[in-house]
């Protein structure tokens, strides 16, 4: 199964920051589509939290965000328009597992593919390594 889902990130900055991601329930990695000053890399794995579904940056595994109350396990799946709490992450670069700090931002399901398909050509950077 593929969802796609748009991530909002409440920035004072930035207020119209925001990602799109493409979540891929089988290989447990998701990639960015599409982004506005989100500060989202490029792609990472997806892992199951407590209360969610943590997104991990790329091949460090570097926490990002918990999407809460989104189970990308769950018998019916994610359906299009479900919506939820983003907790963003964000660490300082000195003592970045210690000094967490909390971000605020929504995301919701914008389409819900259920076919599996095997790509030509691999969207993550890690495969073939």
């Amino acid at each position: 199964m593929r969802i796609t889902a748009h991530l909002d990130r409440y920035d004072r900055h930035n207020p119209d920051a925001c990602a799109i991601v493409w979540l891929d329930t089988q290989s447990g990695k998701w990639s960015r589509e599409g982004h506005v000053g989100s500060g989202v890399p490029p792609w990472g794995h997806a892992g199951h939290a407590s209360d969610g579904t943590c997104l991990l940056a790329g091949s460090g595994e570097e926490p990002l965000c918990v999407l809460e109350g989104l189970d990308l396990a769950s018998p019916g799946g994610p359906f299009e328009g479900e919506t939820g709490a983003i907790r963003w992450l964000t660490h300082d670069r000195h003592d970045q597992y210690d000094r967490a700090e909390r971000e605020e931002g929504r995301w919701h399901v914008q389409c819900v593919d259920p076919t599996e398909c095997v790509a030509a050509d691999s969207l993550f950077a890690d495969e073939g390594m």
